[in-house]
């Protein structure tokens, strides 16, 4: 999952959920948490009882994300975001416990009549699991109309104004692909991309698994009946480098548009 990725990632989560960017640059963002984000991803219970108890104005929590360390210039002290990271992974989650569903109308100019076409927008999160993990984002969208598919969607909604009821002065087109038609067939896209994806990882770590076994088998080749310690390292080689991949929908939805992204 490259940095560049990650930080439109985190760009839109806080977007979405209201959550002000105070400072967006290259390799650095700094947010400024809701009260409600602030209590799912800060983990301090007893700070919120006490304001909640004492009726004392809340400060919710100001945090700075670094997502491309090796590029950073500056002196900037944050946290580090990278793929595997633990507040990474925590953003995921807090993405399907929020609903991962949404439907979204675009806004057009005050007064003017606008056309909107609809698109269903998945962003999938694919993990390669061995005795390394590699994640990846991916988000696809699909017009309901054509069935003209693009790659990097969600970046493309950064720029757009967005809310969950229709516009005045806004007409939404009929979709001739039904929304679960197009979820399958970009599920079927993506699952292309991963075919065609290099999977030398998988090689490298099946090879990597012989040789440890090799090397297990080696310290009880003169042991007839091998121990329970042996099964239970063998089950542990097998947990650390048999090659898995997963895909995860992160989060979706039906949205009108007023014009193509580019």
């Amino acid at each position: 999952m490259y940095p560049q990725k990650i930080h439109h990632y985190l760009q839109s989560f806080f977007k979405e959920n209201d959550c002000p960017i105070l400072s967006d640059h290259a390799h650095y963002l700094i947010v400024q948490l809701t009260v409600e984000m602030d209590k799912k991803m800060m983990n301090r219970p007893y700070y919120w009882q006490y304001i909640e108890a004492t009726g004392d104005e809340p400060i919710p929590a100001q945090l700075t994300f670094i997502t491309n360390k090796n590029e950073l210039t500056e002196k900037i002290t944050g946290e580090v975001i990278h793929a595997g990271s633990p507040r990474l992974s925590q953003i995921f989650s807090l993405m399907n416990e929020m609903g991962a569903v949404v439907r979204m109308y675009e806004v057009g100019k005050s007064g003017v009549e606008t056309i909107l076409t609809p698109w269903v927008i998945i962003n999938y999160k694919v993990s390669y699991y061995s005795h390394q993990t590699k994640e990846f984002i991916y988000s696809l969208g699909m017009n309901l109309m054509t069935g003209e598919v693009l790659k990097d969607f969600q970046e493309s909604l950064l720029t757009r104004s967005l809310q969950t009821e229709i516009p005045k002065h806004t007409f939404c087109l009929p979709y001739t692909i039904k929304p679960e038609n197009a979820v399958d067939r970009l599920d079927a896209i993506l699952e292309n991309v991963i075919r065609k994806d290099d999977h030398t990882w998988a090689e490298e770590a099946k090879q990597r698994w012989e040789k440890e076994k090799m090397i297990l088998d080696y310290f009880y080749e003169d042991t007839t009946d091998k121990p329970e310690r042996y099964q239970i390292e063998q089950q542990a080689l097998a947990e650390q480098y048999e090659a898995n991949i997963q895909i995860d929908i992160i989060n979706g939805g039906l949205f009108y548009l007023a014009a193509c992204p580019s």
